[in-house]
């Protein structure tokens, strides 16, 4: 299906996810904006796409450089019809009584306010623009609903951003902006490299984990992208088959 002359927003796009999900939607039909921290992997992620690409370089925990981000999507678009709020970090898997303050607050100013300031700043050209709406997915994860030991900064990042996902779908409604999240476990980017030398267990084991192409995770989003405003995937969870997640694993 070809989303021909839609516009898509992807934070995060210089790496793993954000990168297979922005070429995706290129290769859909998209014209693309794309931002992280670097220029230079947003700009070799450009040549590789395959429609028109604009590159946007942008801190996102600063409200400024999130303003600037999104004027310049509105001033060489004209439009936005799906954001893609993927940009996130991690912090060192370390026990709860020994993380600085400083890695607690960049994962929850990254994780959590820089989704929340992307989705203020999108409701506000979608909300306006003709034909009216859009689509905001959330990359959320597993760890929404399931923690793993010593990630507590993390995992009450993607609580929160499973809270802001359920209130941006329902305060989207009357604006025709719909708003959904795709849970991911154990694909395939350097982020899950470490998943195949031995990850910790609840039981305090070491255990390798298996992974999946992140192709199906791109895959995914853009099906979530390119469904008409009327239908929303809300919540979508994507994993390796035989992770340990479901039941005892």
């Amino acid at each position: 299906m070809s989303e021909s002359g839609k516009i898509a927003l992807v934070t995060g796009a210089g790496s793993g996810i954000g990168r297979a999900v922005a070429l995706a939607l290129s290769a859909a039909g998209y014209h693309l904006a794309v931002t992280g921290r670097r220029e230079e992997p947003l700009q070799a992620l450009a040549r590789e796409t395959v429609g028109e690409v604009l590159v946007v370089p942008a801190d996102l925990t600063d409200p400024v450089s999130v303003s600037t981000l999104f004027d310049a999507v509105k001033n060489h678009f004209g439009r936005l019809d799906v954001l893609f709020n993927n940009a996130g970090v991690n912090a060192p898997p370390v026990n709860i009584e020994d993380l600085p303050f400083e890695q607690w607050k960049a994962v929850i100013d990254t994780n959590v306010t820089g989704v929340f300031l992307c989705t203020q700043a999108a409701f506000r050209i979608m909300k306006d623009q003709s034909p009216r709406g859009g689509r905001i997915i959330n990359n959320g994860s597993i760890s929404s609903s399931k923690p793993r030991p010593n990630s507590a900064p993390y995992t009450a990042s993607k609580h929160a951003v499973l809270g802001l996902t359920r209130s941006t779908a329902l305060d989207g409604r009357k604006y025709d902006i719909a708003c959904g999240q795709i849970d991911i476990g154990n694909t395939e980017t350097p982020m899950a490299a470490k998943m195949k030398s031995g990850v910790l267990q609840p039981d305090l084991s070491i255990k390798v984990e298996p992974t999946f192409d992140v192709a199906h995770v791109a895959n995914a989003v853009v099906h979530m992208a390119g469904l008409p405003l009327d239908t929303n995937i809300l919540e979508m969870t994507i994993m390796a088959t035989k992770m340990p997640l479901v039941g005892r694993g």
